[in-house]
């Protein structure tokens, strides 16, 4: 596929979408982060609108079982997945494939499959939520209204601090307010709540802690009023001062990192929410196996705002249990990397968030390569990440042992992630650490 602009390249493909047979069904398969179900939230409720057949299937991974079972007499529509599976998809010999995503290509994409990715175009840095948007507005136009749900979805895969020309023109569609403030969710919500169950940054001795977080407010002279603390929106600027060096104390290391941002509030079951708050309710519910209910959260049912924030809740403390196992999990470690193997002690589904909270910790050091290992099925999950986006290429790092052990990789040059065989775990790991040391001797 020759390089053309990623906005021409949308156009191509969604041209190639329209001349789909009306009476074709389509089906919608999309990750369940919270960029893949607010892709999936866009592309339905577009479907539904144009009045076409379609069925959605949210998964975790895929795998070549996964497309090896696909219907033949079927369009499918990849969102936010497939990228990294393109020879799986042409050995299943589907018929009508298209693909919208983001994650790294290792491979020329075949002529038979119509793909939207920014690899093809400069690297752009979106969303998949983001390039579904635009898609969309392509099958109908000024269908603004999903805009928002493109918003939360960039958010969920941390792409706010580079918006460039197409994020900020969905930013418009979507009538977003900012604020400056510190980056810690839900700013809508008393501060007491917020600092006890922020992960990102992680602080020491505050995170997970009611009695920390009662002596750092107090410290700072942010006592409540009428037993109710204020809202990170509701500081003035002093009061907001005070509580970033008091939190740059406590963890010197997000001094390196910007801990002061943009605050997005968006219009969410008609009144102003955090859109940070959204996007990890969305993620939650489906990393506690309830995409389900992370669908329904994007369409505004109350029902399932309820539901979501019950999970929500109960998900945030799994991972404050998760990063007190990943502290006594067994570990391996050399000059610049630490694999952290926790088997069956932290689940699968949270392995990932675990190893990019401790990437942003003040644990290890910058360029440190992170890798947690959780145990799924007869598999394993592994997932990667370079402490402060500087270093090695984790992807190709894990691409060349994944290719003597066999298994799946996916993810970016600073965030992957692996699926690999149980019965591999000791082959893999002595491969990893090899490759890790000589990688470092190599810089």
């Amino acid at each position: 596929m020759e390089s053309k602009s990623l906005e021409l390249q949308i156009e191509i493909v969604a041209t190639k979408f329209l001349e789909l047979s009306p009476k074709q069904e389509i089906l919608v398969i999309s990750h369940f982060d919270t960029d893949g179900i607010t892709s999936a939230a866009i592309m339905t409720q577009t479907l539904k609108k144009m009045d076409r057949r379609f069925s959605v299937k949210i998964l975790k991974r895929i795998e070549e079982e996964t497309i090896s079972e696909l219907p033949k007499d079927k369009a499918i529509l990849f969102l936010d997945l497939a990228s990294g599976s393109l020879d799986n998809l042409v050995k299943a010999n589907l018929k009508d494939v298209f693909i919208i995503d983001h994650h790294e290509l290792t491979q020329a994409v075949p002529e038979n499959i119509f793909m939207v990715n920014p690899q093809l175009n400069g690297k752009e840095e979106l969303s998949s939520s983001s390039l579904v948007y635009l898609f969309c507005k392509h099958l109908i136009k000024e269908n603004t209204e999903f805009a928002k749900l493109a918003i939360l979805g960039m958010i969920g895969d941390s792409m706010e601090k580079s918006i460039d020309k197409l994020n900020n023109l969905i930013l418009n569609d979507g009538d977003i307010k900012r604020k400056r403030g510190l980056l810690i969710y839900p700013s809508t919500r008393p501060l007491n709540r917020a600092l006890e169950y922020c992960s990102d940054p992680y602080i020491p001795g505050i995170t997970g802690n009611t009695l920390g977080v009662i002596e750092l407010l107090r410290e700072v002279g942010l006592n409540p009023v009428n037993g109710k603390y204020k809202s990170l929106i509701e500081l003035d600027e002093n009061e907001m001062s005070k509580l970033v060096t008091a939190i740059v104390l406590k963890n010197p290391k997000v001094r390196n990192r910007e801990i002061v941002g943009d605050i997005f509030l968006i219009k969410f079951f008609n009144k102003l929410e955090d859109a940070r708050e959204l996007s990890a309710m969305i993620n939650a519910c489906s990393r506690m196996g309830d995409p389900g209910t992370a669908l329904e959260l994007c369409l505004e049912s109350g029902k399932a705002k309820k539901k979501a924030e019950a999970i929500h809740t109960k998900y945030r403390q799994v991972i404050i249990s998760g990063l007190k196992s990943a502290a006594e999990s067994e570990k391996i470690e050399g000059e610049g990397f630490v694999i952290i193997n926790a088997r069956q002690k932290i689940k699968d589904t949270v392995i990932g968030t675990i190893a990019s909270i401790l990437s942003n910790s003040s644990v290890y050091e910058e360029g440190t390569m992170i890798t947690t290992m959780a145990y799924y099925d007869d598999k394993i999950k592994v997932s990667a990440r370079s402490v402060g986006n500087k270093g090695r290429n984790i992807r190709e790092i894990l691409a060349q042992v994944v290719n003597q052990t066999g298994g799946e990789v996916g993810g970016h040059e600073f965030a992957a992630g692996c699926m690999i065989k149980q019965d591999k775990e000791t082959e893999f790991l002595s491969l990893l650490k090899k490759s890790f040391e000589i990688e470092f001797v190599k810089m």
